[in-house]
């Protein structure tokens, strides 16, 4: 996504007074965990190192912070909020969300059921009481326009 583009375009529909926020809490691929590393070893031996993203190609990640890209537009005026939550995830629940996920979608895979028993083992083998936790912060990032232009 063209971010700067998009704060363009939001600076062109949205009255003076509106805000632009952007939220997220990570991905269980850069989750740090005992479970989760040793789920994207798993991913990592059937599809190679790299992270895989869209229909095609390979992951790279932003080439610069969204805050460096709103202080750039006319939503420059930005505050974060940062929410500590814990997910809970089950074993087929975590399966589940991977079948979301560009980096382990099931037609990467040349065997992905073979993919999925093995991913299954893991994480019943890492779960506590058929759980996972993982320990995240929701992020929000609200922009708005700097004061003297709203």
């Amino acid at each position: 996504m063209d971010r700067l583009a998009v704060l363009a375009m939001a600076d062109q529909v949205t009255t003076r007074t509106a805000a632009f926020a952007l939220m997220g809490g990570g991905s269980l691929w850069t989750h740090q965990a005992g479970w989760t590393a040793a789920l994207k070893e798993l991913i990592q031996t059937h599809l190679g190192e790299g992270r895989r993203a869209g229909t095609t190609g390979a992951y790279s990640g932003p080439g610069r912070r969204y805050e460096d890209d709103m202080a750039d537009s006319a939503f420059s005026d930005i505050t974060e909020q940062r929410f500590p939550h814990t997910r809970t995830w089950t074993p087929t629940g975590v399966i589940g969300y991977l079948r979301s996920t560009s980096f382990a979608r099931p037609d990467l895979f040349s065997d992905h059921a073979r993919f999925e028993e093995q991913a299954l083992e893991l994480l019943e083998g890492h779960a506590q009481d058929g759980l996972l936790n993982e320990e995240s912060v929701f992020t929000v990032l609200v922009a708005r326009r700097p004061q003297a232009a709203r």
